[in-house]
């Protein structure tokens, strides 16, 4: 019971947090300081959840060499987003170079 209610009380801070911010947006006067620095927080949290997904190899281990599809294809995808500035573009030739690395890896594993 208590491990239930520990993940109960969890998601109700959680949600908490997460829903004040969403509430007080536009009836609370936030400082600019703050207004700010929320415009990097999208960036951030991207970051964030794709860069393990990039640099790290099915065993857990880091790989920054060009044997990994994943670091090259995301290091493409950044260029491509630095360059256009479109998610499409930059999603489009991420995804394409790493199947296409991920192919021709396959085969010349099998031969």
């Amino acid at each position: 019971m208590n491990l239930w209610l520990l993940m109960l009380l969890g998601g109700v801070i959680t949600f908490t947090i997460r829903f004040s911010f969403i509430f007080l947006i536009g009836r609370v006067a936030m400082p600019n300081w703050f207004m700010r620095a929320m415009r990097f927080v999208p960036a951030a949290v991207l970051s964030a959840i794709t860069l393990p997904a990039i640099v790290r190899t099915p065993p857990g281990n880091i790989d920054l060499t060009f044997h990994n599809p994943q670091w090259i294809s995301g290091m493409l995808a950044v260029l491509v987003a630095w360059r256009t500035r479109s998610i499409l573009w930059t999603v489009g030739s991420g995804l394409a170079v790493y199947l296409l690395l991920l192919g021709l890896q396959q085969f010349l594993l099998t031969r």
